[in-house]
C-alpha cells in the first residue's frame, strides 16, 4: 500500500478542476484520509502554481499601517458573477461527435478504482464510474444520479433510495441494488482491502450511554431489485453528497472478494476494456506513459431535453507529458483543447486568445487554502527522547500573541501584485468564500502593519538587546527558526521568502530552507520535526471535509496531531463545533456553527493565512454548453463541439 509521501506526491500531480471528468471537476485532487467521513483533504501545496521561475527575495520597508486594497470586495463580487452564470445557464441541443484532447502528466497506477490511492487514476475511472447521486458543476446541489429519488426518516438515520431501472453495466447486465449492497458490504466495509472508501463510511460520535467517542458504520440491505435502504448510527449532514460513492459490479468483482484477490484485479496490466461500469464513458486504450483514450458509452442512461443519447462527444483523448512546460507547449501549439493556466502563463498566453482561438476563464477563488504554521507539537521522538521541537521555539509557537504578531507581518496585497501577478485574493478565514454561505467574511483580520507587530512583541518583553536587528526572549534566547516549503513550487518559495522578510523588520529571524515536498509531508506526518512550514491544502464545498484538519485527534491537526484529548480550550471547541455540524440537518444552524469554528480560528491562528490564486483555465472556442461558475467549465456528458 502507497504511503503518504506517495499519497500527496500523487495528488500534487493533478490538472487544473475545470478540465476533467464528467461534472468538469478535479482529477480528485483531493485525496480521502484516514480517519474523516468525508475526508477529502490531502496535503498538497498548490502546485498548480509551481514552475522553474527565479525567486527573490524583497525587504519589507518599515511603513506604518496603510489602507489595503479592497481585493476582498472584488472577490466576493466574482463569486456572485459566477453564481450568476450558474443560475442563468440552460443546456443547449447539442450535436453527437468529435472529441476533446487533454494533456496530462499523471498517468494510472492502477484501474482498480476502490484501491485507488493516486489522483490520475481516480480522474480517469470517475469517467467510468458513478453514485447514486452527483454533485451539480451548476450549483453545487446534490442531484440524482444512479437513484432516481430518495426519501429518510424523520431522524436522518434511514435513507431509501429507489434506483434507476434503466441502467445497464458496460457490458449489458442490468445495475440492481444488489450491486449497491455488495459495493458497501462487501468492498468498503471489507477490512481486508485497503479502500479510501472506508474512511468516508465511518462515522464519528459520542455514544449516548458511555458519553465516549465510537466509531460506527451504516447497515446497508436490499429491500428488492430496485431499492436500498441505509442506516447510519447517527445522522449525518453531508450524507447525501457522500453517496456520490462510486458503485461497483457485483457480477464481475464478486468473485475476486470471495477468494481474496480483489487487490489484484484490474490491475494495470488489465485490458481497459475489461474495466465495467455504468458512467458515460469506457476506456478504450491505454498506452503506458503516452496516451490514454475514453470512448462514449452508446447505452448510457442520460438524456438530453429533446431525448438524445448522452453524452455528445464520441471520445476524450488524454496525452500523458513529462511537465507542466510540456503542456503548456502542446496548448500553444493547438495540440489540446483546454490547459489550466499559471499565474505566469496568463500575460504571455492572454494576448493571443483571438489569434488562438481560445477564451481564458477567470474563475475567482478556489476551495484550498495557503497558510504559515508553526509546530506546537510538545511531543518528543520515541526513540531518541528528543523533543520535536526545543521547549524555547515551542514556548514561542504556543503563544498566541506571537503568531497574532506574525500575522501582521504578511503583505498579502503586496503578494497578489508581486507574486501572483494580481491573480489572487488575500485569505482571512479557514472556509473559502467560494463554499458560499459556510464562510464567515466577518472573522477578525490582521491587516499588514509592522508597527502593530512590533507593539505587540514589545508588549511580550521580546526585545532586541545586542543590537543585532533580532529579539531576545526574556529567557535570552534569540527569536529564531527555520522556515520551509517545498522550493520547487516557486510561487511558494517567493511566498515563503517574501514571508521571512516580514518577520525579520520587526526582529524576528526565520530562515528560510528548500526541501523536496516528500520531505515535508513526511516531516508533518510521520517524523514532527520541523519548525515552520508554509504549505497549502485542498478544501472542499462543505467545511466538514476539513475534520481531518480541524479535529484535534486526527493526523491533520497539522500543528499538534493526534491529540489524546484537545491540548487547549479553543480546540477543544472546534471539535465540538464540528461534530454538531455534521449531525445538525438544518442548513441554517450548520452555517452558524461554522461561523463560530471559523471565528475561533482566527482569534488563535494556528493557521496563518496566506492568498488564493485564481483559477484560470483556456478552451478553445469550439465547445457548446460551457460557463465558467465557482464548480467548472462544463459537465462532460452535454460539451458538444460547435465545428462538428
Amino acid at each position: 500500500m502507497r504511503t503518504v509521501r506517495d499519497l500527496a506526491l500523487r495528488a500534487a500531480q493533478s490538472q487544473d478542476e475545470a478540465l476533467a471528468p464528467k461534472a468538469g471537476g478535479s482529477l480528485w485532487a483531493a485525496v480521502r484520509l484516514r480517519g474523516s467521513v468525508l475526508g477529502l483533504l490531502a496535503i498538497v501545496a498548490v502546485l498548480l502554481l509551481s514552475s522553474c521561475g527565479v525567486v527573490t527575495t524583497v525587504e519589507p520597508k518599515e511603513e506604518p499601517a496603510q489602507e489595503q486594497p479592497d481585493v476582498v470586495r472584488d472577490y466576493e463580487t466574482i463569486v456572485a458573477d459566477l453564481q450568476d452564470n450558474a443560475s442563468d445557464f440552460v443546456y443547449a441541443i447539442g450535436k453527437p461527435g468529435g472529441q476533446i484532447t487533454y494533456s496530462t502528466i499523471g498517468e494510472p497506477l492502477t484501474f482498480n478504482l476502490a484501491i485507488a490511492n493516486d489522483a490520475s487514476s481516480s480522474g480517469y475511472l470517475s469517467y467510468l464510474f458513478e453514485g447514486l447521486t452527483e454533485t451539480s458543476w451548476l450549483t453545487n446541489e446534490v442531484e440524482p444520479a444512479l437513484a432516481e429519488s430518495w426519501e429518510h426518516s424523520e431522524d436522518g438515520l434511514t435513507w431509501t433510495f429507489h434506483l434507476r431501472k434503466d441502467v445497464t453495466w458496460h457490458d449489458g447486465e442490468p445495475f440492481t441494488a444488489h450491486d449497491v449492497e455488495f459495493t458497501f458490504n462487501r468492498i468498503i466495509y471489507n477490512d481486508d482491502i485497503p479502500t479510501n472508501d472506508r474512511a468516508a463510511f465511518t462515522f464519528r460520535y459520542i455514544d449516548a450511554e458511555s458519553g465516549e467517542w465510537t466509531e460506527g458504520r451504516m447497515t446497508v440491505r436490499t429491500l428488492d431489485e430496485y431499492t436500498v435502504e441505509f442506516v447510519l448510527p447517527v445522522s449525518f449532514a453531508p450524507f447525501l453528497r457522500s453517496m456520490g460513492q462510486s458503485i461497483y459490479p457485483k457480477h464481475i468483482l464478486e468473485s475476486y472478494v470471495n477468494d481474496g484477490t480483489f487487490e489484484s484485479v484490474w490491475d494495470i496490466e488489465t485490458d481497459p476494456q475489461e474495466i465495467i461500469g455504468t458512467g458515460p464513458f469506457t476506456i478504450e486504450r491505454y498506452d503506458t506513459e503516452e496516451l490514454l483514450v475514453l470512448r462514449r458509452n452508446p447505452n448510457y442512461w442520460l438524456k438530453d431535453a429533446a431525448g438524445n443519447s448522452l453524452p455528445y462527444l464520441d471520445s476524450i483523448v488524454y496525452h500523458i507529458v513529462e511537465d507542466f512546460e510540456t503542456e503548456l507547449e502542446m496548448f500553444q501549439a493547438g495540440q489540446t483543447d483546454a490547459h489550466g493556466v499559471l499565474g505566469e502563463e496568463y500575460e504571455h498566453l492572454k494576448p493571443f486568445e483571438v489569434e488562438g482561438n481560445y477564451t481564458i476563464y477567470r474563475r475567482g477563488p478556489g476551495f484550498g487554502t495557503s497558510f504559515l504554521t508553526f509546530n506546537m507539537n510538545p511531543g518528543s521522538n520515541a526513540e531518541t527522547g528528543a523533543p520535536y521541537v526545543a521547549p524555547e521555539k515551542l514556548a514561542w509557537f504556543q503563544n498566541t500573541q506571537f503568531r497574532r504578531a506574525v500575522a501582521h507581518t504578511v503583505d498579502k496585497a503586496a503578494i497578489v501584485a508581486d507574486i501572483q501577478h494580481g491573480l489572487g485574493y488575500p485569505q482571512w478565514s479557514s472556509v473559502s468564500p467560494a463554499a458560499g454561505d459556510f464562510h464567515n467574511p466577518g472573522v477578525r483580520r490582521y491587516p499588514y502593519d509592522i508597527a502593530a507587530a512590533k507593539q505587540i512583541l514589545d508588549e511580550l518583553g521580546w526585545v532586541d538587546t545586542n543590537g543585532d536587528g533580532i529579539r531576545e526572549d526574556k529567557d535570552g534566547n534569540t527569536i529564531e527558526f527555520t522556515l520551509a516549503t517545498n522550493g520547487d513550487n516557486s510561487v511558494r518559495a517567493a511566498i515563503s521568502q517574501r514571508l521571512a522578510a516580514g518577520m525579520l523588520a520587526v526582529g524576528i529571524k526565520a530562515n528560510y530552507v528548500s526541501v523536496e515536498f516528500g520531505v515535508l509531508v513526511n516531516q508533518l506526518t510521520a517524523t514532527y520535526d520541523w519548525e515552520a512550514i508554509v504549505i497549502g491544502l485542498t478544501g472542499g464545498t462543505d467545511p466538514y471535509s476539513g475534520i481531518a484538519v480541524w479535529h484535534s485527534s486526527e493526523f491533520l491537526h497539522l500543528w499538534h496531531p493526534s491529540q489524546p484529548e484537545p491540548a487547549t480550550d479553543w480546540e477543544a471547541e472546534i471539535d465540538e463545533l464540528y461534530i454538531q455540524a455534521s449531525q445538525e440537518l438544518d442548513h441554517a444552524k450548520r452555517v452558524e456553527l461554522y461561523h463560530q469554528a471559523q471565528a475561533i480560528v482566527a482569534e488563535n491562528l494556528p493557521l496563518i493565512y496566506t492568498t488564493q490564486g485564481e483559477r484560470l483555465t483556456a478552451t478553445r472556442n469550439v465547445f457548446g454548453n460551457t460557463t465558467p461558475t465557482l464548480y467548472g467549465l462544463w459537465d462532460i456528458r452535454y460539451l458538444y463541439r460547435l465545428d462538428q
